[in-house]
């Protein structure tokens, strides 16, 4: 296995030679934000352009990739290629669109109509979007681009197969192996012919590389909801990601086999069930689903809540509920709420306390465990890896999509199957895997990073958000100084704390750090010649950050202020 740091590589801004340069811009040490880029020669390929869900949201609703590379070559890029609708996957794209000219967008039905919609709400950025088939095959001068369809928790999931003069490079997209599906198999068979003719590297979903059991089909979790509705005689509250077009479908089909109408809350479930349902992947009896004004005159036995919130999100439909503050839904005993998902990690707590609060409105819940199959996930366990890697069957191998325990244990797996340990590469965002006819080799990087998104569609710069963490974590603290226009008269500062301590309870330490900034203005004085405020208030910011540091063990935010009289 071959590891290295992007620090410990130089920073290449253009390649000039015809080898085949693959790389991740997002989506290597972390699970989002994916976007991965071939090129060779004149010429690249664009996989994906999705967002990452932050953990610590310090303002920052979204982060996307550093686009500076693809900004610096955008006459090479022939096109961007979407694997699926997921926003780790395609949430980027208006922003992509708007900083680099992307002469096409190729993505598949499902993935089309959400990023049309996507669009919209950006104004409707214009862009030809070329919408492919399992059947499709676009050639380009140094590339062939196909694709074989796969199993996953959204309709018109693939994978893209290139074809380089080296060989194939496999882009499984987000995968599972279902052998029962309730829309259609995955294109093994493709898989073996590229492997046939030889797959140069295998780029490969790490998501569950740490889950040792097989995942359970999708049909399975339609059987068990199925059996909890037959069994629940109240209202039933059922949340859901959105985008699980096929869950949705069964929670539909198990409310009316209980002779349930179905409203449907929350903005993006909303649109989702009817993107779904014109597209035929949401089949239901006329008048099934039902409005808020029909709401109240259905008994409670006799309706299912389909929401959004089953990540504890503070405005999403049963986060509202919950608290008690959805101006259409009040909890009454007897209700169950379902929660037909897992966990995305970072989010444990904040649904937590959602359940909390519903077992305290006096609902009953119900989760996924062992007990009561309510989610299955889209990504491919340990056993699954194996079987992709052993169809493929790659000469090269790189895991995608996960974080770094995640890639290192299916790099593992790649080994078991007989990918020779010097041919794997744990990479990272930036790092460049090189392909010539005589070796392979990761010598350079480009430039990757994050870049943070605000509610309102506006960059945060990364200093702004490092500021508001330390205020969140060790508040503030500003010393105003008070002089004449000399800045030679000057009386003791003054000090204003916000989050850092309880100046009633502390003034021995305030005293302290008073004396302190009065001490270093008077040596800066004392020093120089020519009075600079910046280089004094950086000095006293400095200076007094360790002081108090030493004295309290925490790092505030030092804000020098002089005012003039």
């Amino acid at each position: 296995m071959r590891n290295l740091k992007t620090t410990q590589l130089p920073i290449i801004d253009s390649f000039n030679d015809d080898n085949i340069k693959v790389f991740a811009l997002g989506g290597l040490g972390e699970v989002g934000k994916n976007m991965y880029v071939v090129e060779c020669a004149d010429e690249i390929i664009i996989i994906d352009s999705g967002i990452l869900f932050p953990d610590n949201t310090y303002g920052v609703d979204y982060i996307i990739p550093d686009y500076s590379y693809l900004k610096a070559n955008e006459n090479k890029i022939v096109g961007l290629f979407i694997t699926h609708g997921h926003e780790d996957h395609i949430g980027g794209i208006p922003y992509l669109l708007k900083n680099v000219k992307i002469p096409k967008v190729y993505a598949s039905g499902f993935a089309v109509v959400l990023i049309k919609n996507k669009l919209s709400e950006h104004n409707n950025i214009a862009v030809n979007i070329v919408e492919y088939t399992n059947d499709s095959v676009y050639k380009f001068k140094n590339f062939t681009v196909f694709f074989f369809k796969n199993n996953h928790s959204i309709p018109d999931s693939f994978g893209i197969a290139i074809k380089t003069r080296l060989g194939y490079i496999l882009h499984t997209g987000d995968f599972k192996i279902d052998l029962s599906p309730l829309f259609g198999h995955a294109d093994y068979i493709k898989l073996t012919k590229f492997s046939e003719e030889g797959v140069l590297c295998l780029l490969s979903d790490s998501t569950n590389a740490n889950v040792t059991k097989f995942s359970i089909s999708e049909r399975k979790i339609g059987h068990s909801i199925k059996t909890i509705f037959a069994n629940i005689k109240g209202r039933i509250l059922i949340s859901t990601f959105a985008s699980n077009v096929y869950r949705v479908q069964q929670i539909v089909e198990a409310s009316v086999e209980n002779n349930r109408k179905v409203i449907v809350f929350g903005r993006s479930m909303k649109k989702t069930v009817n993107v779904a349902q014109k597209m035929n992947y949401i089949k239901v009896p006329a008048g099934t689903f039902i409005g808020a004004k029909e709401f109240p005159s259905i008994p409670p036995e006799k309706i299912t809540i389909l929401s959004t919130g089953s990540q504890g999100e503070p405005l999403a439909a049963l986060s509202r509920i919950a608290d008690g503050s959805h101006k259409d839904i009040k909890i009454m005993p007897g209700d169950t709420i379902i929660f037909s998902s897992s966990a995305i990690p970072g989010n444990q707590e904040s649904i937590n306390r959602t359940i909390n609060k519903l077992y305290r409105a006096g609902a009953n819940v119900i989760v996924n465990s062992p007990l009561s199959d309510t989610h299955t996930s889209g990504h491919a366990s340990e056993t699954e890896l194996k079987i992709m890697l052993a169809l493929t069957k790659p000469k090269y191998f790189a895991p995608i999509h996960g974080e770094y325990t995640m890639q290192k244990r299916h790099i593992e797996l790649a080994i078991e199957t007989g990918v020779a340990p010097e041919n794997c590469f744990l990479l990272a965002n930036g790092q460049v895997l090189t392909f010539s006819e005589k070796k392979v080799f990761s010598h350079y990087a480009v430039v990757s990073g994050n870049i943070y998104i605000d509610a309102n569609n506006y960059i945060v710069d990364s200093n702004i958000i490092k500021e508001r963490k330390i205020l969140s974590d060790d508040g503030m603290v500003a010393i105003v100084f008070t002089t004449d226009a000399t800045y030679k008269q000057r009386i003791e500062p003054s000090i204003v704390s916000r989050g850092f301590i309880y100046m009633k309870h502390s003034e021995d330490l305030i005293n302290e750090i008073k004396n302190k900034a009065y001490e270093l203005y008077e040596d800066y004085l004392i020093k120089t010649k020519k009075f600079n405020q910046n280089y004094l208030k950086n000095q006293i910011s400095t200076e007094l950050g360790s002081f108090i540091y030493e004295k309290t063990e925490r790092r505030p935010m030092i804000i020098p202020i002089f005012m003039t009289y």
